[in-house]
Order: C-alpha cells, then structure tokens, then sequence
C-alpha cells in the first residue's frame, strides 16, 4: 500500500535525501518502497534542539534518515540518561520510544518523542507558572 502525502503549495518533503518542493498548488504523492520520508513541519533543526528532550527528537530524526542509525545511539542513550535523572517521571515514555528503536521502527519513535517534547513543555510551565 502506498504512502499518500497531500502537500501544501510551497511545502516541502525528505524522502530519502532528497528534498522535494511543493510548487504553488496543493499535491498529492503516493508513495511506494520504504526510503525515510519526513514532513517539512516535522523536521527539527539541530539549532533548534535546545532542551534535552528536543534533543532527544533530534537524535532519532537522525536515526531515521541515516544509513547507520547506531552512529546516534551513544549520544541518544547518554541524553536520555540525562532526561531520567532529572525528571524520572518521563521514564515510562522512554520504554516506549526504545521498543520502537530496537524494532528498527524509527519513525514511530519520532511520533513517540514529539508527544515528549510536549510533556518537558508542560513540566517547565508548571515548574516555572
């Protein structure tokens, strides 16, 4: 079955390492084979991964689309091992991005550490609120 992305005018796509660029109307890709495929909105930039979790998002981006995805696991496991530390309430989300990682499912790791970012987003608030 086909991957179908609607693409926005002007919005862009990876698939593999290829950046591809909506023109200036809505579009529809159906997509066949299992290259690394990432939505525009849902890149993070190396810049912009400025917490630990963030950071962690970054790390599995990486994994994702690199053809040795091990190159990231010691970076990843020591940020995640600073995450533990110092909230080991967000522990049970790690047990969850982990199997998908060792199940070579990156992508839904991806969707599991975005859900993350929201949570350190909520416990800065309520520690700082």
């Amino acid at each position: 079955m086909a991957l179908v992305i609607d693409l926005k005018p002007k919005e862009r796509v990876l698939i593999g390492t290829a950046v591809i660029t909506n023109d200036s109307q809505r579009t529809r890709l159906h997509i066949s084979g299992d290259a690394a495929i990432i939505r525009e909105k849902d890149i993070m930039h190396e810049d912009d991964a400025n917490s630990p979790c963030k950071k962690a998002y970054f790390l599995i981006q990486c994994m994702y689309m690199a053809r040795n995805p091990r190159d990231y696991y010691e970076s990843y496991f020591a940020t995640v091992q600073e995450i533990q530390h110092a909230a080991p309430k967000l522990s049970f989300m790690f047990l969850a991005i982990n199997e998908k990682l060792i199940e070579g499912n990156y992508y839904k790791a991806m969707k599991e550490a975005k859900e993350l970012i929201q949570l350190e987003e909520d416990l800065i608030k309520h520690a700082t609120g």
